[in-house]
């Protein structure tokens, strides 16, 4: 409940963000007498596209942290924990990062990166992995996460999603307006759009909506062979990747918030809305790549 809550509040908020943003600007006012202003409901798309894919990514970290309940290590109080910090520090290093925090969740196997720079991330791991795994399939794990952040993934998955987001937009606009015009073919405009305007607007950003979210999601699970052949490369061999991913197949994923499960170790598969490749497909990428 406290993740639903978190994350409809923070949804709310930037909305009303936005908005005020768009008015200052004016291009809320794209609809006009005399038709549709297309400049104006590009920036408005721009606006409303981009800018909740920026700001979501700005505050990443302290909402995973909030809402998956992370324990930030700065002491560690436990040989296991000094392990986690060491190893985090030794993948960072090699991987040409700054040294990300790190935490620790109460939940099934899981872990994530967040974080809107490369050096001011966080990689967080869940009790559950920790307790169902060996030293070198957690490490594997671990390597996965900093690959994601060494690759620039937050940022790269928030600009597609603001490309995404900003077509919706648009084109749901410039369809309904071209929907409402036919309809009301030899009407007077000078009211503004009509109630079919607004139905064929909010019809078409949900339809739009589930698009755009396949083709965000084709991009994550590429990502994700990505970050496995990447640590692959920072332990300098593929078969701990391997093994960890085998130890993944035979587990239940702990569900991760919104906000961070593309960049989750695990998530569903088989779906066309799947942040992540079957483990299957993933161990054999790793077997058939060369080197």
């Amino acid at each position: 409940m406290k993740r639903i809550i978190l994350f409809v509040l923070t949804n709310v908020m930037v909305v009303a963000v936005l908005g005020v943003v768009a008015s200052l600007l004016g291009v809320n006012r794209y609809l006009t007498s005399s038709g549709l202003d297309l400049g104006a409901l590009l920036g408005f798309a721009l606006i409303m596209g981009f800018g909740g894919a920026i700001i979501s990514l700005l505050i990443s970290k302290p909402m995973a942290k909030w809402t998956s309940g992370v324990r930030i290590i700065n002491q560690p109080q436990s040989a296991d924990e000094a392990w986690i910090v060491e190893t985090v520090r030794k993948l960072a290093e090699k991987a040409n990062i700054g040294m990300p925090e790190v935490g620790i969740f109460e939940g099934d196997p899981n872990a994530f990166a967040t974080g809107a720079f490369k050096n001011s991330a966080l990689v967080a791991v869940s009790t559950g992995l920790l307790t169902g795994m060996t030293r070198e399939e957690i490490e594997a794990v671990i390597a996965h996460e900093v690959a994601h952040i060494a690759n620039g993934d937050m940022v790269t998955m928030t600009l597609i999603q603001g490309v995404m987001n900003t077509f919706v937009v648009f084109l749901s606009r410039v369809i309904a307006y071209g929907v409402d015009s036919f309809l009301r073919k030899g009407e007077e405009r000078s009211s503004g759009p009509g109630m079919s305007y607004m139905i064929t607007t909010i019809v078409l950003d949900i339809v739009l909506g589930f698009a755009a979210a396949i083709v965000v999601a084709w991009f994550s699970r590429h990502r994700e062979y990505r970050a496995d052949a990447g640590a692959a490369q920072l332990l300098g061999r593929r078969q701990p990747m391997i093994n960890a991913l085998a130890r993944l197949g035979g587990m239940h994923p702990g569900e991760l918030p919104k906000s961070v499960a593309a960049f989750g170790i695990a998530g569903g598969v088989g779906q066309l809305f799947a942040t992540h490749p079957p483990i299957e497909e993933r161990i054999a990428a790793l077997q058939n790549a060369q080197g």
